[in-house]
């Protein structure tokens, strides 16, 4: 992975936090996926070992949880 994913839900924690990360490392150096609209990339962000959004993923294959919008089971639905 070259650049860094960032999983969120669309909340206000998440859509603030996407606007910070965004700001820190580059729109260029970062994919944004937004789980509530697209679904099926849930079970991927499970396997990168996220567990709740707002989570980034660096290239390194580390994930950062940050603050607490929702867990994933809440993302699923």
């Amino acid at each position: 992975m070259s650049t860094s994913i960032f999983y969120h839900a669309g909340c206000p924690v998440c859509v603030s936090a996407e606007h910070e990360i965004i700001e820190l490392i580059g729109a260029d150096n970062l994919e944004i996926i937004h789980l509530g609209e697209d679904k099926s990339r849930i079970v991927e962000a499970e396997n990168t070992g996220v567990k709740s959004v707002p989570a980034l993923v660096t290239p390194s294959g580390h994930v950062l949880h940050i603050n607490f919008g929702a867990s994933i089971a809440e993302v699923r639905g």
